[in-house]
C-alpha cells in the first residue's frame, strides 16, 4: 500500500544522546523528512529554523510551555485563574511556531486541582476561544491531547472521547484532537474504530509502543494495521515518532525504513 504520509522525529526523545540542535541533523541524515519536538525553547527559534531550514527538512509540530515542573506544572489551558500563564506560554510557542513554520502547536492542558472540574472546563473553553482565532491567522491548528492516567494521573483530559465532547462545544475548526496511539491504547484502545470515529477532528497522530513507550514494532498495538489504516484513509499529514528507543536511535529504526527518504 503506498503511503501519503510521512514520519516526523520527535527530537525530544529520539537522538537524546545528542545536543537538542544535533538531533536535527542525525534526524536528517537518518532519512527523515521532518522533525517535531516537545519545548523546543531553550534554543532561539532563529538557531532551530537555520538548523532544520538547512537540512531541508520541516518542523511539524510543537508543544506550549509546561510551566515549573517541580511544582507540578504540566500546562496551563485548563487551570482556573490562571489565564494569564497560559497566555504568555501560547505567545511564545506561536511566535516559536510562526517562525519555525509548523503545522500544530499542542496546547497543554495542565492538572487542576480536585473538585475544580467544572471551573477548569470553562477555563480550558475560554482559553482556547482566546487562542484560536490567533493560531489561525498564522496559519496553524492547535492540537489537544489527552494523556493516559497512569503516567500523568489528574491531567484535564485523558480520553479522547472527552477531547472530542470539548471541541464540539468550543466549536473552533482549526483546534482538533491529537490522536496518539500509545495513550489512546493504554485508557480506551479499539484503536482503529477510534480513528473512524474521530477522523473528522484529527490534526496529528503519534505512534510508540505499549505499554513501554519503545519502537513501535514490539509490544501490543499491531501498527502495521494502524499505519495502513491511515493511508487508507488518505492521511496525507505527518505521523510523528515519539518514543523513547531502546538503545541508540538509529539501531531501532528498522521499522521505518519504508517510510524514511533512501
Amino acid at each position: 500500500m503506498s503511503r501519503p504520509f510521512c514520519l516526523s522525529a520527535n527530537i525530544s526523545m529520539l537522538f537524546a544522546e545528542l545536543p537538542f540542535l544535533d538531533r536535527v541533523d542525525a534526524a536528517a541524515d537518518a532519512g527523515f523528512r521532518a522533525v517535531e519536538c516537545q519545548f523546543p525553547y531553550g534554543s532561539t527559534a532563529s538557531d532551530v529554523a537555520a538548523r532544520v531550514g538547512a537540512r531541508g527538512l520541516r518542523m511539524n509540530a510543537i508543544n506550549t510551555p509546561v510551566g515549573d515542573l517541580s511544582r507540578g506544572e504540566f500546562g496551563f489551558a485548563a487551570l482556573p485563574g490562571r489565564a494569564d500563564a497560559f497566555r504568555a506560554g501560547f505567545d511564545q510557542a506561536l511566535d516559536y511556531g510562526a517562525r519555525l513554520k509548523v503545522d500544530v502547536v499542542h496546547c497543554m492542558s495542565g492538572m487542576p486541582a480536585s473538585g475544580e472540574g467544572v471551573a477548569a472546563r470553562a477555563a480550558f473553553l475560554d482559553n482556547l476561544r482566546w487562542a484560536a482565532p490567533r493560531a489561525r491567522e498564522a496559519g496553524i491548528d492547535l492540537v489537544i491531547e489527552p494523556l493516559n492516567a497512569r503516567e500523568r494521573p489528574g491531567y484535564f483530559v485523558s480520553r479522547s472521547d472527552e477531547v472530542a465532547g470539548l471541541l464540539a462545544e468550543l466549536a473552533e475548526p482549526n483546534v482538533k484532537l491529537l490522536f496518539d496511539v500509545y495513550h489512546i491504547q493504554i485508557m480506551e484502545g479499539d484503536i482503529l474504530r477510534r480513528l473512524e470515529t474521530h477522523w473528522p477532528i484529527i490534526g496529528h497522530v503519534q505512534i510508540a509502543s505499549v505499554p513501554d513507550r519503545r519502537e513501535p514494532d514490539e509490544g501490543e498495538v499491531a501498527y502495521g494495521a494502524v499505519l495502513d489504516g491511515l493511508a487508507a484513509r488518505g492521511w496525507d499529514r505527518f505521523v510523528g515518532a515519539e518514543y523513547n528507543p531502546r538503545g541508540a536511535t538509529l539501531d531501532g529504526l528498522g521499522w521505518a525504513r519504508p517510510w524514511l527518504s533512501p
